[in-house]
């Protein structure tokens, strides 16, 4: 499930968006697994816009696990920035406008 295609000036609107979000979810090192998902789906499905950082002792490279829980959440990936990872997906009552 490939998510939704962002233009630079997009991308660069939900990197300022998510400049000053919690995180919503870690990575550690089980990686990406089910629970992860349904973490980083449930944040999508509230927010939209969702942070997650990954731990010390996470096994996998960042740029792997923003492909993974972008392709397993239906996501776009917002911005990968040391070791957080921003992603965005629509949802039916739009909350973020993008241009």
């Amino acid at each position: 499930m490939a998510g939704p295609k962002l233009t630079g000036k997009q991308a660069r609107y939900l990197r300022s968006l998510g400049h000053h979000l919690n995180v919503a979810a870690m990575v550690g090192k089980d990686g990406v697994n089910d629970n992860l998902v349904e973490s980083v789906e449930e944040g999508l499905v509230a927010h939209e816009l969702v942070k997650i950082k990954l731990q010390r002792g996470c096994p996998l490279d960042r740029h792997e696990i923003a492909d993974q829980l972008a392709h397993k959440t239906g996501a776009a990936v917002a911005q990968i920035l040391g070791q957080t990872i921003l992603l965005y997906r629509p949802g039916d009552k739009r909350k973020i406008t993008l241009r």
